[in-house]
């Protein structure tokens, strides 16, 4: 069962989305389901071919508040405080044409905001219900709100991390020579949902060569003794806010010593990187931080991706922590810090924690050792 957010927090969040459309010049918000709807409203739905849609005017704009929904849909949505948020909800049924019924409730608006993600089914059948209405994404909105979370996001934050690093723990009892990632994997998600997650949204398994490769999923490759791995796991809460964390582990036997000397400039990227997050920092430079013990020690081509992402109700949003991104981290701000090197047809290490930022710093939310363990 989904935790209920409470009403005045969805309130609140409410009330902001609609000032900063305003300071955007967008008359209404259109949000379809999906992280934006559910941030909103606490309650995620269903997109597909019937329009389920928030009408969300800006501050000033004369349109009332409204939840369009199919009338089948709608008990789905009997146990939200609508009518404490002053939402109407308007129902419609088969044959009935949704996208005007959106217009017809719009007040006018000149420019409207559309959820980012909203299919094209929708997104077309919307403009023709909107002759001569400027049509933007509402993602520069929602990012505004979603980037900077409050007290209780933090704490669902706060509560997957731990529970990820529950997994990491156990990674001894699943990880062993003679297995194949995929079964490793297998194991792996379970234990995801066996430690409070609703499932598994990523297990990366990348043993030997194929921790080369960030992106890496499982495969049928037999883990070896002496092969270095790099998991990289995480999942929804069930009040749908994400973990994510990656910790890098030798199999059977100490590692190399090229392999040892590679992580420990790694280890300490990462760490520098962390110590670098604080309040009025621009994203860039904590990406600076990691990159550059990586790329004095002659491995910077290894480091292929940026330093990290945002997280909560996805896995990766707003904000990059990547060069060129000039954005001033605030207080809030959730996000992975996890630099990697990666040798081709070798071998990978990757080290991941998600971070919040304070008033003066940061706050890690995993704690698991982050030397190259050897199980």
């Amino acid at each position: 069962m989904t935790p209920a957010v409470p009403t005045a927090l969805l309130a609140d969040r409410i009330r902001r989305a609609g000032e900063v459309a305003a300071a955007q010049d967008i008359d209404l918000l259109l949000v379809t389901p999906g992280p934006d709807l559910r941030y909103l409203l606490g309650v995620s739905g269903e997109s597909h071919e019937r329009l389920t849609c928030l009408v969300l005017p800006a501050a000033g704009h004369r349109a009332p508040p409204a939840l369009v929904v199919p009338r089948l849909e709608a008990p789905g949505f009997a146990d939200l405080p609508l009518d404490e948020l002053g939402i109407e909800v308007v129902t419609w049924r088969d044959g009935e044409d949704p996208h005007r019924l959106v217009s017809d409730l719009g007040g006018g608006p000149s420019r409207v905001g559309l959820a980012d993600a909203m299919p094209a089914l929708h997104v077309l059948p919307l403009r023709t219900a909107f002759p001569d209405v400027e049509q933007v994404l509402a993602g520069p909105v929602m990012r505004e709100l979603r980037m900077r979370k409050d007290a209780a996001e933090v704490a669902e934050l706060r509560a997957a991390g731990e529970a990820i690093d529950r997994v990491h723990a156990r990674i001894g009892e699943f990880l062993k020579p003679g297995r194949t990632e995929a079964q490793v994997g297998a194991d792996i998600a379970d234990a995801i949902v066996a430690e409070g997650h609703t499932g598994a949204a990523f297990v990366i398994v990348g043993s030997g060569p194929n921790g080369a490769s960030p992106h890496h999923d499982v495969s049928d490759r037999v883990i070896e003794a002496g092969d270095v791995v790099v998991i990289d796991i995480g999942g929804p809460l069930p009040s749908g806010y994400n973990s994510d964390c990656t910790r890098t582990y030798a199999v059977g036997a100490e590692p190399p010593a090229a392999v040892r000397e590679a992580y420990a400039v790694l280890q300490d990227a990462q760490e520098r990187a962390v110590r670098a997050v604080r309040p009025g920092v621009p994203a860039e430079q904590v990406d600076a931080a990691a990159r550059e013990p990586i790329t004095a020690a002659g491995m910077g081509e290894r480091f292929v991706h940026r330093t990290g992402h945002g997280i909560g109700l996805e896995v990766h949003e707003e904000p990059y922590i990547v060069g060129g991104n000039a954005l001033t981290l605030d207080e809030g701000m959730a996000f992975s810090v996890e630099p990697g090197v990666y040798f081709d047809g070798e071998w990978g290490a990757r080290i991941e924690d998600i971070v919040v930022v304070t008033a003066d710093g940061c706050e890690r939310l995993n704690s698991r050792p982050r030397d190259l363990v050897v199980i």
